[in-house]
């Protein structure tokens, strides 16, 4: 992934809001780079995330979505789909749809789970030239989806150990997230 972002999508209504989302749904907006993690790799993992059946969901708000940007990828989706049925013995209810923007969240939406560690955040908000770069930062987004449970710091050291970044850069994140108290 290059960064994941929270936000509203789905709907038509123009500005949504926390509060006024209308017919959009609260969404994750996932940037990535298919030479890294393929489309397929992320719809499969969209669906080992979340209970996708609209029963479960109160409203649009919470609604099992995903949305798509071309025939390529709704094929993709559809395909995933089918397969995970088969195996389910079950319906999926996944809401599929054509992509038509994305509002961002309000601040105190993103990186949600990192800011109950004050400390951390008040660290890595030092490191990060601009409150965008952070809220859009990958070590950010693993960090926040670390301290909700998924994945430890030892597995993310060592994806870390494989991105595209020089080595003085690579040490330099290592020791920022050495020096946060978990």
């Amino acid at each position: 992934m290059i960064r994941t972002r929270v936000g509203y999508a789905g709907g038509t209504t123009p500005n949504p809001t926390y509060k006024q989302m209308v017919d959009h749904t609260e969404c994750l907006e996932v940037d990535f780079d298919p030479l890294i993690i393929g489309f397929e790799e992320i719809v499969k993992h969209f669906w080992r995330s979340h209970n996708p059946n609209r029963g479960n969901y109160k409203g649009r708000q919470y609604l099992s979505i995903i949305l798509f940007h071309d025939a390529e990828q709704k094929e993709v989706i559809e395909r995933v789909k089918e397969s995970l049925e088969k195996s389910l013995a079950g319906k999926i209810d996944t809401e599929i749809a054509s992509y038509r923007g994305f509002t961002l969240a309000e601040e105190r939406h993103q990186k949600y789970y990192l800011k109950r560690y004050p400390k951390a955040m008040e660290r890595l908000l030092s490191y990060y030239e601009t409150h965008e770069k952070f809220v859009d930062g990958t070590l950010v987004a693993r960090l926040n989806s670390f301290v909700k449970g998924y994945g430890t710091l030892a597995a993310l050291k060592e994806e870390m150990a494989g991105w595209n970044v020089p080595e003085d850069i690579r040490v330099e994140l290592f020791e920022l997230i050495d020096g946060i108290r978990w």
